[in-house]
């Protein structure tokens, strides 16, 4: 995992007030998850993205509210049981699953 990244999804933790469980952070490109992504993988692959496991909307929410307030998370899914950030340098996205 690139330092930059972890340092900024600690912050996020911290912002939102609660331990986090990551349910995937980084991923060898010959996962599963990445073998049919263009480029080699997505931003697993790159140590920029983890899933951060979540058991209701108010969590949802919070990680949500303080990742686009931060400003360095230019991409964020969401989906019912976690929400993945990630640092891409491209076009900011907001996606659900």
């Amino acid at each position: 995992m690139e330092d930059d990244f972890i340092h900024e999804l600690d912050k996020l933790r911290e912002r939102c007030g609660w331990p986090f469980y990551v349910t995937s952070g980084y991923r060898d490109p010959s996962h599963s998850a990445e073998r049919n992504k263009p480029n080699g993988g997505g931003t697993h692959t790159m140590g920029i993205a983890a899933d951060i496991k979540v058991t209701n909307g108010k969590q949802r929410n919070e990680i949500v509210k303080h990742a686009m307030a931060m400003g360095s998370f230019n991409g964020i899914g969401i989906a019912r049981s976690f929400v993945h950030v990630d640092m891409r340098e491209d076009t900011p996205v907001l996606w659900t699953y």
